[in-house]
C-alpha cells in the first residue's frame, strides 16, 4: 500500500515540478545539468544561498537547478519520478523510496545527529513519559526519520507501535494540530523541533540519543550518479566546504539560514548545535545500520517488501 501511495504521490510531485518548469526526464550527460532537491533547512540550503556550486560548475558548462520540498519523502518521490537528480533526506525516507523503485542511490552521508529529533508534548500535558503514549494520538510525517524514532522509543518503553494512534501529518500541519491540542504528542526534527520548543514551551519526552542514530543521507538517481560522478564529487566537495564554515561559525550559519527558513537566528543556532557536520562516503557500518531500520519497518508491515540497502549504494569518489 505504501509503495502504491508512493507511486501516486510521485506522479503528483513530478507534475508540480513540470508546472514549475523543471523537466521530469533525467538530465542527459550532454545537457550537463544537475537538478537538486532540498528542504527548507540544512546544508543544501546554505549551499544554494552561497551560490558557490554554480561558480564551480559554470566553467564546465553545467547548469544547477533547485527545487524545494517540505520533507524527505516528498523529495524522494520526485527523485524516483525522474524530476530531480540529487537531494538529501533522513534515514527512513530512502528505505521506502528503494522499496518503491530501484532508481535510488546512496552516495554520501553526514554523521549521526540523534539529538536533532524528538517526541514532544504540550508543556501542560499530563503525559510524562513515552510509556504514557499508549492509546494516545501521535502526529508525525509518515516514512520520515522520526517515524523510526517513534517506533524505537515505544519499543524501549515497552509499548507496541500498534498500541498508539497515529496522525500522518507534514510538519506545518502537525505543528498546527499540536498547538490546537488535537494530537497528544508530536515526533519532529529540527529546525521545527527547536521552533516548537521556543514558541510553545513544548516538553521533550525523549530525543533520539541512545535510541536511534538519525543519519542524514545524500541521494541521487542511480543512472545519473553512474553517468555524472564528476558532478556529484564537485557537489559533495562544495557541501564539505559549506559544512566546515558552518561548524566554525554556527552563529553566522544561523543568520544566513534565517531569512530563507523563516525562523529567528537564535532558534536556528539551537537546531544547528544539535546537527552533525561532515560529508562522508557510505561505509559498511552505515549500510548495516540502515538495513536494521529497513528490517524493522518490514516487521511492522510498513514496508511492502524486503530490500537490501547495499544494492542501492553507488560509490562516488574523485
Amino acid at each position: 500500500m505504501f509503495c502504491a501511495l508512493f507511486t501516486r504521490r510521485a506522479a503528483l510531485a513530478a507534475g508540480a515540478l513540470l508546472a514549475a518548469g523543471l523537466a521530469v526526464q533525467p538530465a542527459s550527460a550532454a545537457e550537463r545539468t544537475i537538478r537538486i532537491g532540498y528542504q527548507k533547512y540544512g546544508t543544501l540550503l546554505l549551499l544554494k544561498g552561497k551560490g558557490t556550486l554554480e561558480k564551480k560548475l559554470a566553467p564546465l558548462g553545467v547548469t544547477v537547478k533547485w527545487a524545494e520540498f517540505p520533507a524527505g519523502p516528498q523529495l524522494l518521490e520526485a527523485l524516483n519520478s525522474g524530476a530531480i537528480d540529487f537531494g538529501t533526506a533522513g534515514e527512513a525516507p530512502p528505505i521506502f523510496a528503494q522499496a518503491a523503485s530501484p532508481k535510488l542511490a546512496y552516495v554520501a552521508n553526514e554523521p549521526p545527529a540523534p539529538k536533532g529529533e524528538a517526541i514532544l508534548v504540550p508543556k501542560d500535558s499530563p503525559i510524562q513519559s513515552v510509556a504514557d503514549l499508549k492509546g494516545k494520538l501521535v502526529a508525525f510525517n509518515k516514512g520520515s526519520n522520526v517515524h523510526y524514532l517513534l517506533v524505537k522509543a515505544l519499543e524501549k518503553a515497552g509499548v507496541s507501535y500498534s498500541e498508539i494512534r497515529t496522525a500522518f501529518l507534514p510538519p506545518a500541519d502537525a505543528r498546527a494540530a499540536f498547538e490546537r491540542k488535537s494530537v497528544d504528542a508530536w515526533a519532529i526534527w529540527d529546525p521545527f523541533y527547536a521552533a516548537a520548543q521556543a514558541a510553545t514551551g513544548a516538553r521533550v519526552l525523549t530525543d533520539g540519543d541512545g535510541i536511534v542514530v538519525n543519519t542524514q543521507f545524500f541521494l541521487a538517481d542511480r543512472a545519473y550518479a553512474e553517468a555524472n560522478k564528476d558532478l556529484l564529487v564537485a557537489t559533495l566537495d562544495e557541501l564539505r566546504a559549506v559544512e566546515e564554515w558552518a561548524t566554525k561559525d554556527i552563529k553566522a550559519a544561523a543568520a544566513e539560514l534565517s531569512p530563507a527558513v523563516g525562523i529567528p537566528a537564535p532558534i536556528l543556532e539551537t537546531a544547528l548545535s544539535r546537527q552533525a557536520f561532515g560529508v562522508k562516503p557510505i561505509t559498511p557500518e552505515v549500510v548495516a545500520q540502515q538495513q536494521k531500520i529497513a528490517d524493522v519497518f518490514l516487521e511492522l508491515k510498513l514496508l511492502p517488501k524486503p530490500i537490501t540497502i547495499a544494492d542501492a549504494v553507488v560509490e562516488v569518489t574523485k
